[in-house]
């Protein structure tokens, strides 16, 4: 089955969540263990009704009562499919992430709060004004700026910036706003991160960050809870 663009999947052993980017703000799907097999094997290429037929039997063979395990995939791949969710979609395999670094006070250059404060404009231009698919091509277009990959510390030097300019802003900068404006600040500045929009499944959530390497730059140490799973990544190829 053919891979539909703007859709992205975030796997897990707790599920799979979709993040749907082709109208508005986006949307997302949590799919647990048991929907996430069934859109699984679907956009693995069997039929609707083979899938569901095949996962009645597995739940059956597991004492599940066949006829409301059946209702329920039934009920399900219906939903998806009339949100055109059962087809492949695009994942992000995970780096090899070795810690999380969390939002520090750092030392940062009138250049870089310059680049914080344009970065900052920039995003909440796209994310409040423009469907969130015109972010993530803003993004991508982002790493295409001459410069090369960043350093922890300067990455988390990027966010730190964005973060002190969204002071002089109305309005709350969220993860989203926060973690873009990064990208682009670093962009600017000639360094490059990598943008992630992940989710968790316990409780669940979204999340948006940015990367420098196998560091996770930028979180708060009070309120995230990890592991987040990342479904889109933005990051040059080379």
């Amino acid at each position: 089955m053919s891979t539909r663009p703007g859709v992205y999947a975030a796997p897990s052993p707790d599920g799979i969540a979709l993040m749907d980017i082709r109208a508005g703000r986006g949307q997302w799907r949590f799919l647990d263990p048991v929907g996430g097999r069934l859109w699984q094997k679907i956009t693995d290429g069997a039929t609707p009704a083979r899938a569901i037929d095949d996962l009645t039997a597995y739940w059956h063979s597991k004492g599940a009562d066949p006829a409301q395990v059946r209702t329920d995939l039934t009920a399900l791949a219906g939903d998806l499919e009339r949100a055109d969710l059962l087809h492949h979609a695009a994942s992000a395999a995970p780096p090899d992430r070795t810690e999380i670094r969390f939002a520090t006070a750092v030392s940062v250059s009138s250049a870089q709060q310059l680049a914080g404060h344009v970065g900052l404009f920039a995003a909440l231009l796209l994310l409040r004004l423009l469907p969130i698919r015109v972010a993530v091509a803003g993004a991508r277009a982002a790493t295409r700026l001459p410069g090369r990959a960043a350093l922890p510390q300067e990455a988390e030097a990027a966010f730190a910036a964005v973060r002190r300019a969204a002071r002089l802003w109305p309005g709350r900068a969220a993860c989203l706003e926060e973690s873009l404006a990064a990208h682009f600040a670093a962009a600017f500045t000639g360094r490059r991160v990598r943008w992630v929009v992940g989710a968790r499944f316990v409780p669940q959530g979204a999340h948006a960050w940015i990367e420098a390497g196998t560091a996770i730059i930028g979180q708060d140490e009070s309120d995230r809870g990890w592991p987040y799973f990342p479904a889109l990544q933005v990051e040059r190829s080379n």
